[in-house]
């Protein structure tokens, strides 16, 4: 099953995710069942990636490196991930989290220019109408 979402983030535009069950179901399930939360935001490379979301969740299918426009959960961190290019630790052509993700769907509006706007910001995930 999928599920459209909308990270509303002040003075900006919003970005869409879609997030499918394939991948991570438990994962996903927790997400949508917690909307809406607002969380933090913060960038690391070209990833965007929240402070702690309500979601407690184990690793399910982790994976790393990931995939360009992933959105993935971090357990580790309990955050959500926006990966919209290489970070820090990745090989070259490989976006690398820091630990392995639990990856939810996709950046459905990928906007890289909202990278320079989003740090430090505060948003909030909720379910697309």
């Amino acid at each position: 099953m999928k599920h459209r979402i909308i990270l509303q983030i002040p003075n900006t535009s919003d970005i869409t995710l879609e997030l499918d069950e394939q991948y991570s179901p438990k994962t996903v399930k927790a997400f949508v069942e917690t909307l809406p939360f607002t969380v933090q935001l913060n960038i690391w490379g070209e990833e965007i990636y929240s402070s702690e979301s309500p979601i407690q969740i184990s690793e399910e299918n982790a994976k790393s490196p990931v995939e360009l426009n992933d959105v993935a959960y971090w357990p580790s961190g309990k955050a959500i991930c926006l990966f919209y290019g290489p970070t820090p630790i990745g090989k070259k052509g490989e976006i690398t989290p820091a630990s392995p993700v639990n990856v939810i769907g996709k950046i459905i509006s990928p906007d890289k220019t909202i990278l320079k706007k989003v740090d430090g910001s505060y948003a909030t995930f909720r379910l697309s109408h």
